[in-house]
């Protein structure tokens, strides 16, 4: 190595440096916005055609619009439900009743979920105890519980809710064991070797690592605990979005089903965003994105 070059090197100020360091940070920034707003765009331009063409084939009777419906009419059905009502009561009701039965569902499945994996986990003998109990009742399809459930608890919330509740639990309960189990042995035994209690473990090193499972799982079961309220309303209910779009199939509704499944999918979409901030908060300690 040539040593006349190190003066200059060390005569380089350290200011340079953290400018070069700032300037790279705002491009890589302005990077990311312009890829956001390309994203953005391209989302848009997706569903510009797909609505687009869906209007236009529709129009054209290329598609029959009686069982397929079309764009514009699914919004006047929405607006006409915002506006008279539907025929189990106000639009807002019937949304409020299946998100109140959602979010129960999803609060009590996914506690439990993460309590039983976490628990399992970290004690092996009633892992190897409950394991084949667990893979029983996970190879049953859950749907099928929703009848048993409207038989047992009535046509009211507990059936939905306990649907909803099942739909949730072995999804959460799958990523929370196997994230306590993946958790890293070397920081296990470096806790224990500094004198940490089994609880000290579980609470500062395995749910922490467990976390990002754990997170991961709640994303998708949260549309598991939509999907158990909508069909238990579905086979039998008083009010809720089920019951709105078993209404609208019996009365070959096409639009009524259609925009029954938009405003579903518009909840789900807030959901979706409520725990991306939710997860964003809990795991700030992670590298932001470049």
């Amino acid at each position: 190595m040539n040593t006349a070059v190190l003066p200059s090197l060390a005569a380089v100020p350290a200011s340079l440096s953290e400018e070069a360091l700032a300037r790279e940070s705002a491009r890589a920034q302005a990077a990311l916005r312009r890829r956001r707003w390309i994203i953005i765009s391209l989302r848009l331009l997706f569903l510009f055609v797909v609505l687009g063409g869906w209007e236009l084939l529709a129009r054209l009777k290329w598609i029959d619009p009686f069982f397929y419906s079309q764009p514009s009419l699914i919004w006047e059905q929405i607006a006409e439900w915002q506006r008279d009502g539907t025929s189990q009561g106000p639009l807002w009701v019937q949304i409020a009743v299946t998100l109140e039965e959602t979010v129960i569902g999803f609060l009590i499945g996914g506690a439990g979920g993460i309590v039983f994996g976490i628990l399992l986990g970290r004690n092996q003998l009633l892992a190897d105890v409950f394991s084949i109990y667990i893979k029983i009742a996970n190879s049953i399809p859950r749907v099928v519980l929703g009848s048993v459930f409207v038989i047992a608890l009535g046509l009211g919330m507990a059936s939905k809710v306990a649907l909803a509740v099942v739909m949730v639990f072995f999804v959460v309960f799958g990523n929370a064991f196997q994230g306590v189990v993946e958790a890293d042995k070397y920081l296990i035994a470096n806790a224990r070797i500094l004198g940490a209690s089994p609880r000290q473990v579980t609470t500062a090193v395995v749910i922490p690592s467990a976390m990002s499972w754990i997170l991961a799982s709640l994303h998708v079961s949260f549309g598991f605990a939509l999907v158990g309220a909508v069909v238990g309303e579905f086979l039998g209910a008083k009010q809720g979005m089920g019951l709105l779009i078993a209404t609208a199939q019996g009365a070959f509704n096409a639009s009524g089903v259609f925009a029954a499944m938009i405003l579903l999918a518009a909840v789900a979409l807030v959901a979706d965003f409520v725990l991306t901030r939710l997860e964003g908060r809990l795991l700030k300690w992670r590298p932001a994105a470049f």
